[in-house]
C-alpha cells in the first residue's frame, strides 16, 4: 500500500514503536498517534496502531515521561501497542491518500502533480511444468506489474527441463537417482521491486516443485511515475465559489478559505493533502485552475493571487482524515486475501480537528 522507498528523504515512516516479531490480532487505524488515540487502541485490545502522521519525526535525545512525546512512547510500550506510520510514502503511492482525496472531490484521470519517483522494475523468470502453468501464473497475477491499462501481463514459452533428484530429495516428478526430462514453460512477469517479496511468496506457495528454478533480472525500464499531489478534471466546469461549497460538503469540513475570483470557472483541479501550498508553481505549470490543500500561509495566498491560480485551504485534518476509512478497508481486505482472516482491522472513531471554526 505504501512502499518504504517512496517516502521523502526527510520523512520518518515505518515502525515507530514496538517489537517487529510481536503477534498481531487486532489493528486500529488513525490519522494521529495522540494520547487519546493510543488509549483508545489499548482499550480496544489492539496490538498495533497504524497512523498517517509519525509519532517520532526527529531524532530523540531522551525518552522521558516529563515530555509529551516521551509520555506517548511510554504509554504505547506499557500497553503493548506497536505503532507503524505511513506518511509521505502513502501520500505518493498509487491509490494512496492523494488518490483517495481526488476520488472524493470527483476528479477524473488524476495523475501525480509533482513527480518524485518511478517504480523500479524487475523481471521474474520461472520454469514451471506445462500442466501447472496456469495455476502458477494466476497465483502471481495479483502481485505483478500492470502495463498501462492492461493487467495480468505475462509471457510463456515451451521448453524442456532436466534434473536428477539426489538422496534426501522428495521430487514432485521422477525418482531419486534417475535423470528426468520434463515439458516445462518459461514464465516471465514484470515485478515492482517493492512487490518482490510477495511475488516470491506466491510463487513458492503455488509451484509444485520442491526447489523451483527462477531468475530475477534488473531492468533499465522505469515503472509507473509517482509523486506528491494529483491533478485531474471535474466532470463539468463550475464557479470557484460553487466548487468551494461542494468541497466543504464532500470533506465534511467545518469551513474553508479560498483565494480567487468567486465567479472564476474551475475545471482542472490540482490538490495535495495536508500541507501542499509549496506546490503552487507545479499547479501553475500544469495549467490547473485551482490548488486544493491545507495549512495555507498568508504570503502563500498572496503568491497565488499574483500567479492567477485559485487556492483553497480546506484544512490539514479535513484533507487527510479520509485515510482512516481507506486504510481500514484496504488493510482488512489485503490481510483476508493473504489468509489472515483472524486479524481484525478497526477505524479510530474519536479523532477531531484541533481547530475550531
Amino acid at each position: 500500500m505504501a512502499p518504504a522507498f517512496l517516502a521523502e528523504s526527510w520523512d520518518n515512516s515505518g515502525l515507530q514503536v514496538g517489537d517487529p516479531a510481536a503477534e498481531i490480532e487486532r489493528i486500529m487505524v488513525a490519522l494521529d498517534p495522540t494520547p487519546d488515540v493510543i488509549a483508545s487502541a489499548a482499550a480496544a485490545s489492539c496490538q498495533l496502531l497504524v497512523t498517517h502522521h509519525p509519532l517520532i519525526f526527529k531524532p530523540l535525545k531522551s525518552i522521558s515521561t516529563a515530555a509529551p512525546q516521551g509520555r506517548l512512547i511510554h504509554t504505547a510500550i506499557k500497553n503493548n501497542v506497536s505503532i507503524i506510520s505511513m506518511h509521505t510514502n502513502y501520500d505518493i503511492a498509487r491509490d494512496g491518500l492523494n488518490d483517495v482525496l481526488a476520488a472524493r472531490i470527483g476528479l477524473s484521470s488524476a495523475v501525480p502533480l509533482q513527480i518524485s519517483a518511478a517504480g523500479e522494475l524487475l523481471k521474474l523468470v520461472v520454469f514451471v511444468p506445462a500442466d501447472h502453468l496456469e495455476s502458477v501464473r494466476c497465483a502471481l497475477f495479483p502481485h505483478v506489474q500492470s502495463l498501462g491499462n492492461y493487467r495480468d501481463c505475462s509471457f510463456a514459452a515451451a521448453g524442456e527441463g532436466t534434473f536428477t533428484p539426489l538422496e534426501g530429495a522428495e521430487p514432485f516428478i521422477g525418482v531419486v537417482g534417475t535423470r528426468q526430462s520434463v515439458a516445462e514453460a518459461r514464465l516471465e512477469v514484470l515485478v515492482e521491486r517493492g512487490n518482490l517479496p510477495r511475488v516470491i511468496k506466491a510463487l513458492l506457495a503455488s509451484h509444485p516443485y520442491e526447489e523451483p528454478a527462477y531468475d530475477i533480472y534488473p531492468l533499465l525500464n522505469e515503472g509507473e511515475k509517482l509523486g506528491l499531489g494529483r491533478v485531474g478534471r471535474l466532470p463539468e466546469a463550475v464557479s470557484l465559489a460553487d466548487f468551494a461549497g461542494r468541497l466543504k460538503t464532500a470533506l465534511s469540513a467545518p469551513g474553508l478559505r479560498y483565494v480567487g475570483d468567486p465567479q472564476a470557472k474551475i475545471s482542472k483541479v490540482a490538490l495535495c493533502s495536508g500541507s501542499g501550498a509549496s506546490l503552487l508553481h507545479e499547479a501553475l505549470r500544469v495549467g490547473a485552475d485551482v490548488l486544493v490543500t491545507g495549512d495555507v500561509k498568508y504570503h502563500e495566498a498572496r503568491n497565488a493571487q499574483d500567479m492567477g491560480v485559485a487556492l483553497i485551504d480546506a484544512g490539514h485534518f479535513s484533507t487527510e482524515i479520509l485515510m482512516v476509512e481507506d486504510v481500514t478497508e484496504r488493510l482488512g481486505r489485503t490481510l483476508a486475501a493473504a489468509g489472515y482472516d483472524g486479524c481484525q482491522v478497526v477505524p479510530c472513531r474519536i479523532e477531531i480537528d484541533p481547530f475550531k471554526i
